[in-house]
């Protein structure tokens, strides 16, 4: 099945960026929309209604987030796996995104996902300010 490899760029802290994949408040800020999220190893979450769900795989506190990825439109057996690594940069963030095992029917509207209410939407947020330091 396809990958999806893309690298964001974030005006935030690696700390900053990690809170801001874990905590379910952050998350609401720049989803815009309920999220239940763990920053725990087995931890559950689901996010946009139940649209995505899924599980943790590997969490390292301000490093890396390896998720189990479930669409309510995909196969619940075969899910995907995210890998999202984080990098500082000076006094930014580089947020290194790796989506295997992605439907092939799904790959561009998951692809867009990231870019329009994901990761790109969390860059909006940390580029805006929205999040108060």
């Amino acid at each position: 099945m396809p990958t999806i490899q893309q690298t964001y760029e974030m005006n935030a802290t690696p700390e900053e960026v990690f809170e801001a994949l874990v905590n379910p408040e952050i998350i609401q800020l720049w989803s815009e929309d309920e999220a239940k999220m763990s920053d725990q190893v087995g931890g559950t979450f689901m996010l946009w209604g139940g649209q995505m769900f899924g599980k943790n795989l590997e969490v390292v506190k301000n490093k890396k987030l390896v998720q189990e990825w479930c669409y309510d439109q995909w196969d619940a057996d075969a899910p995907s796996k995210v890998t999202m690594i984080i990098k500082a940069k000076g006094k930014k963030s580089i947020v290194e995104l790796l989506h295997e095992d992605v439907p092939e029917k799904s790959v561009k509207s998951i692809t867009e996902g990231w870019n329009d209410y994901y990761l790109g939407a969390m860059q909006d947020m940390f580029e805006n300010a929205k999040l108060k330091k």
